[in-house]
């Protein structure tokens, strides 16, 4: 085999990790059009009689969602729950995003669109100018199971019983000054544990996340002074930074990035295991995207307008879906400790869908993660990958990222590859022997690395099934290429 060939080495018979599907989460934020006129849009035609979109609806389970995290995303900050709940509801100042908010879309509504999908609700608290006791009562609404204030709350409006939500997390991105009520070090860790403390006392299985970054200054912080009640921390990653300019990064700068989530999940995990919490506490990615949300500061119109620009289609091309499948391939070779990940968002902005007035369109992202929903089996089979590096300016990374899984059906060979105009040879032996032969594939790839969906042309990147066969114990996988190679037991 030539320098050019990257060769995949996976054995079973060296044991393998079951991972969590809720690595292939969700999240929706109220920001511009992904709750009213993204999943949520009363008097449309494609909506029900609750103002679900139906068609959006159908794409979430198409996409077998497993979780939705709402309602933010900075939002949350100043986001008081009990203010959307209930037959009069007042239209409040959301001063995260500074627009107004109708607070039409609120708990309930979620609880019964999450039914809808067929997924969990995983909701996200007020660790902003919000209290431990806003965030207890929130848990007491949704799963009390006495007569007291909140639970009989929700049952005045409709819900007799419990929602019973497992998934709760304490604040978003509180370490940062964007944020509403932000936190010191020094003030989130007690925070933290006070919030927690209090919303066990009225549910003591709820599963519980806190925000954390991917350092020892905060997190270690937090975890020793919150540890003992939290089960997750939640990190957040974007890595096209277009929050002020929306100039997206072109291909291959995109793809000297594709190793960092794996390099943040390592970090994140030294500072769990220097905190004492190994195997206790895990990883929640709850926000990730390769490019991060356009809105630029200030509160004009013309400002909140340019929010307009994350709906340009030429946006999301295979750079998203190859980074988008990087970012999972990191996930599952890390899933003794990331046990939830969350697409940010799912619907409208940087989102794998897109709905529009008359209908919608599934980005690249939405059929990568398709790929991986429908494709990767039950355990992840010990892999190693060794082969070129593909160059942009000073940076570097591997050509080829792949993954291994196995069921009692067979195994699925995730490949991706990232050389933008040539296509990858790659030499894969499979416990202990050299795979030859003809097999089924599923392969995503457009006419270009450029290549996008858009109203026009809603399939220019779709996934295609083909068969592979070896040339000389080598197979070659397309340029820009994201590749499930199916091997039957």
């Amino acid at each position: 085999m030539g320098a050019n060939t990257t060769t995949i080495i996976a054995d079973s018979r060296l044991g393998g990790q079951r991972w969590d599907r809720m690595i292939f989460g969700h999240f929706i934020e109220h920001f511009h059009t992904q709750i009213y006129g993204g999943l949520y849009e009363p008097g449309s035609p494609l909506a029900d009689d609750r103002g679900f979109r139906t068609d959006v609806i159908e794409a979430m389970r198409e996409l077998k969602a497993p979780v939705m995290r709402w309602p933010g995303g900075n939002y949350v900050s100043d986001h008081h729950w009990y203010e959307a709940v209930g037959p009069n509801r007042i239209p409040s100042y959301n001063k995260a995003w500074r627009v107004p908010e109708p607070n039409t879309f609120g708990t309930d509504e979620f609880i019964a669109w999450c039914k809808a999908v067929g997924c969990e609700p995983y909701i996200c608290t007020n660790g902003g100018n919000g209290t431990a006791e806003e965030m207890s009562n929130w848990v007491e609404y949704c799963n009390g199971r006495y007569d007291t204030r909140y639970a009989l709350q929700r049952q005045q409006n409709g819900n007799r019983k419990p929602f019973g939500v497992t998934y709760w997390g304490i604040g978003n991105e509180s370490y940062g000054d964007w944020q509403i009520g932000a936190k010191t070090v020094a003030e989130w860790g007690p925070y933290v544990a006070e919030s927690a403390k209090m919303m066990r006392a009225v549910d003591e299985d709820i599963i519980l996340s806190a925000a954390a970054v991917p350092d020892t200054e905060w997190t270690l912080a937090l975890l020793r002074a919150a540890g003992r009640y939290l089960d997750l921390i939640s990190i957040h990653g974007y890595w096209d930074h277009t929050h002020q300019v929306n100039e997206p990064k072109d291909y291959l700068t995109c793809m000297m990035r594709a190793e960092e989530p794996g390099q943040m999940i390592e970090r994140t995990r030294h500072v769990i295991g220097a905190a004492g919490f190994t195997d206790k506490v895990k990883i929640a990615f709850d926000e990730w995207n390769l490019r991060g949300w356009h809105h630029p500061d200030g509160t004009g119109q013309d400002k909140i307008d340019a929010r307009d620009l994350n709906d340009l289609p030429e946006t999301y091309t295979m750079a998203d879906a190859l980074f988008s499948a990087s970012f999972l391939n990191a996930c599952l070779r890390n899933a003794n400790v990331v046990t939830m990940a969350n697409v940010a968002p799912s619907v409208n902005t940087r989102g794998p869908i897109f709905a529009h007035r008359d209908g919608l369109v599934k980005r690249t992202t939405f059929h990568a993660m398709k790929l991986y929903v429908d494709h990767v089996r039950e355990l992840m089979v010990p892999t190693d990958v060794a082969g070129p590096r593909l160059q942009h300016g000073a940076r570097s990374v591997a050509t080829v990222d792949a993954v291994v899984s196995k069921d009692g059906t067979g195994s699925t060979i995730t490949l991706v590859n990232r050389d933008p105009v040539a296509a990858a040879e790659c030499r894969i032996i499979l416990d202990g022997q050299v795979l030859t032969g003809a097999w089924s594939a599923i392969i995503l790839d457009g006419d270009s690395p450029d290549a996008f969906n858009s109203i026009d042309k809603p399939d220019a990147v779709a996934p295609r099934s083909v068969t592979m066969k070896d040339a000389a114990g080598s197979y070659s996988i397309p340029p820009h290429a994201l590749c499930m190679l199916q091997i039957p037991a």
